[in-house]
């Protein structure tokens, strides 16, 4: 989380340093800063920011190979044991998303490019398609699907806390959606509306069968002076 809040100051530095250039650049998002959203529902953890974003070419060359980030050679020492804090010295930056998530999706929008989403499990392949999802004015979005045993990046105060420890010095705001739950109080008078509620759709039901016994009866009707002519005739031949 660090790593990836991190890159998202940087993308923001970015925008802010070529806007003192190019003003205009702003125009498509003035607002700068970074959300974090994390979903419950679907074991998502969001980490959205409106800097400079990515063109096409960028996005291959940033994110192309799993060879060029060090993850490799990081996911083998710890594998030998070595301590996470060594993360730094591999220069993983994104790909420690990894460790805590089989899926990556980055969706990105530059000034200069269409939108753009990158995918990966992180089995060395990845693939960089056009985005025609929820339109980004400017920035890029990352998606983890977190693994079953990393849920807790879902939960409010453990984000708090890890924004609190390692991203305090940030210089852009990071926003944090969070849920909440409200408990109502049903009092009498609300159950003795929902019970006239409940009483007004059965008599509502029972006025549209008897409509509908009526209905069938008149069908019925001219069945039998049908009959009754054809009985007529017979008597007059």
């Amino acid at each position: 989380l660090r790593e990836l809040i991190s890159n998202s100051s940087d993308a923001l530095d970015k925008i802010r340093y070529k806007s003192i250039t190019e003003p205009e650049q702003l125009e498509t998002e003035p607002n700068m800063g970074i959300k974090i959203i994390p979903d419950k529902t679907n074991n998502t953890l969001t980490i959205w920011d409106t800097g400079v974003g990515m063109n096409k070419v960028e996005l291959i060359n940033n994110l192309g190979t799993i060879a060029k980030s060090g993850t490799k050679a990081f996911m083998e020492a710890i594998s030998a044991g070595a301590d996470i804090s060594m993360i730094g010295q591999f220069g993983v930056g994104f790909y420690s998303a990894y460790l805590v998530a089989d899926k990556v999706t980055v969706v990105t929008k530059s000034n200069e490019d269409e939108q753009y989403r990158w995918e990966s499990n992180a089995g060395g392949t990845f693939t960089v398609v056009p985005d025609e999802g929820e339109k980004l004015q400017r920035g890029t979005k990352i998606v983890l699907s977190l693994k079953e045993d990393q849920l807790e990046f879902v939960e409010e105060r453990r984000i708090k806390d890890l924004v609190k420890k390692h991203s305090e010095f940030i210089s852009f705001p990071i926003d944090l959606l969070t849920e909440k739950t409200k408990d109502k109080e049903v009092t009498e008078s609300d159950d003795e509306e929902d019970k006239k509620d409940e009483e007004k759709k059965d008599e509502e039901k029972k006025d549209d069968e008897e409509k509908k016994d009526d209905e069938e009866k008149k069908d019925d009707e001219p069945k039998i002076e049908e009959d009754a002519d054809k009985k007529e005739k017979k008597k007059k031949k």
